[in-house]
């Protein structure tokens, strides 16, 4: 599970945001928001390198490329977040994501764990872990990280009920498991 917003909440840029970096930005987010990848990707273009290079613009363009589910790209811009940003979670769950939606669950599972440990205390981190978990068919380490994710924000049950990654697990439940 994993909802990236194509405008990153992250203020702390090393390169200077003027307000024509921003309004582009903002026009790249809402061009994602409506469907438009291309036109959004469009935007970021228009952006200096420095900004493009700045974890603001990477983290932009994976939101973009991962709400139009363009994976391969969209992993190719997480890795390069992970490597900018080391410290960063968005960066590990985000890329760990795209490499599940290629089917290489194993290797979402092994990229999350490898990232930095402030990520144990995200919900998103514990719940990702459960869908790649069950993708691998090891139906008990996917319900121990769904509990946590539970505990720590509720809401993700109303979520987990409707997702395909957990499927398996209402499966096993209805047989009494």
């Amino acid at each position: 599970m994993t909802n990236p917003s194509p405008f990153p909440a992250d203020k702390s840029v090393t390169t200077e945001i003027d307000i024509t970096h921003k309004r582009l930005l903002i026009a790249a987010q809402g061009y994602s928001e409506l469907g438009l990848p291309d036109l959004a990707l469009a935007e970021l273009d228009l952006l200096p390198e420095g900004v493009n290079k700045s974890t603001i613009g990477i983290e932009s363009r994976l939101s973009v490329l991962m709400q139009a589910k363009r994976w391969k790209p969209a992993l190719n811009v997480g890795r390069e977040l992970c490597r900018l940003a080391p410290d960063k979670t968005a960066g590990f769950i985000h890329t760990a994501f795209c490499l599940h939606e290629m089917g290489k669950s194993r290797e979402a599972l092994d990229l999350l764990s490898s990232g930095p440990a402030a990520l144990k205390a995200e919900p998103t981190y514990h719940y990702n872990l459960a869908c790649y978990e069950a993708a691998l068919g090891n139906i008990e380490q996917a319900r121990a990280h769904l509990n946590v994710s539970f505990a720590m924000d509720k809401s993700l049950k109303d979520y987990a009920r409707t997702d395909p990654d957990l499927k398996t697990l209402a499966l096993q439940e209805g047989k009494g498991n």
